[in-house]
């Protein structure tokens, strides 16, 4: 797969890229960087505005593609819009991670991005009543995921139906043996609207060192997620609140990850103080560079490889020892998984 021409395409943006259209294979492999990195629509777009004419086959290629992501997020979206009335019946207000409410602030258009499920942050002591207000929509609470409600590797409940799948979250994140707690973030969020209805979104600041948080969490595999860093840099942040967000966290070596590879890779405009003020210890830069490489990020190869996937976590995780002893709580807990069925 030649992600070369993708990669420009997101390099360049908001300006179109100084180099020809791409032809032959390197055009089919624009293509096909683009939907595996959720970007299709992005890539259509973003393609037209650069003026390049791509061949038959390939434009043919991505035009359809780029619809059935479309279709996929107007999917995703009468489940939000859904989500959120079941919600607000029972007096919540949730924070919408991710997804359809990030794309339609950052991007041109929100269908361009790919989005799967619906992300929402409730208060920890609302979690009980948002599962009975969801459920309602005929929804379930994955097997199994009820019991993780309280346990330490955990930020999650997945509820799944015909209608497809919430994500109803009581931490922000939680991976490399750490967790980014949600509460003290929802008192910080900010009033917004999706489609005529009460959200709240995480402070500028906030979302910034989430997004990076999560994007190094899944080792920056899909360049939506780069991107997106990309995109609300050119919004404009307060870096300096950014920075004692991240310091505030028990893993700013993640959104150390996330942002270099931003600026590095896109040209985020990211200031090379910030990045300072975030980085790990120098080996642990050297090994990101071989890991976060332009070519395996454009090509996704850590996510082709377990072993590859394995050595990056441990190698790179900001405490080894926590991370280690998380590896050991999933290993058992699968164990205890098949024994059970």
């Amino acid at each position: 797969m030649d992600a070369r021409a993708l990669g420009a395409l997101l390099r360049s943006w908001p300006q179109a890229p100084a180099r020809a259209a791409p032809v032959d294979a390197e055009a089919d492999g624009l293509v096909r960087a683009a939907v595996h990195h959720g970007l299709a629509g992005f890539a259509e777009h973003a393609v037209a505005r650069a003026g390049w004419v791509l061949p038959p086959e390939s434009s043919a290629l991505l035009r359809r593609e780029s619809l059935l992501g479309a279709a996929r997020v107007m999917r995703v979206k009468a489940l939000l819009t859904r989500s959120l009335d079941a919600l607000a019946a029972v007096g919540q207000v949730p924070v919408l991670l991710k997804g359809y409410g990030l794309a339609q602030r950052l991007y041109p258009d929100p269908l361009q991005r790919a989005t799967t499920d619906v992300d929402l942050l409730v208060a920890r002591g609302d979690v009980d009543a948002a599962v009975r207000a969801l459920t309602g929509l005929g929804l379930a609470v994955r097997a199994g995921d009820g019991a993780r409600h309280g346990e330490e590797d955990s930020h999650h409940l997945e509820l799944v139906g015909p209608a497809g799948l919430v994500e109803l979250h009581f931490r922000a994140l939680a991976g490399w043996g750490q967790a980014l707690e949600g509460d003290a973030l929802m008192a910080r969020a900010v009033e917004g609207q999706v489609e005529g209805r009460r959200v709240r979104w995480l402070r500028p600041e906030d979302e910034a060192v989430y997004l990076s948080l999560h994007a190094s969490n899944h080792l920056l595999q899909r360049l939506a997620w780069v991107f997106d860093l990309k995109l609300l840099a050119l919004a404009g942040l307060d870096w300096r609140g950014v920075v004692e967000g991240a310091r505030g966290t028990a893993f700013p070596h993640l959104a150390w990850y996330g942002w270099e590879a931003a600026r590095r890779l896109l040209d985020a405009p990211v200031p090379e103080e910030v990045l300072s003020a975030l980085a790990p210890p120098r080996w642990q830069r050297v090994l990101a560079g071989r890991f976060f490489s332009d070519e395996r990020l454009l090509g996704a190869e850590l996510a082709r490889s377990k072993p590859a996937w394995v050595a990056a976590k441990l190698l790179l995780a900001p405490r080894p020892g926590a991370m280690a002893r998380y590896a050991l709580r999933r290993v058992g807990n699968a164990v205890r998984t098949r024994t059970r069925s």
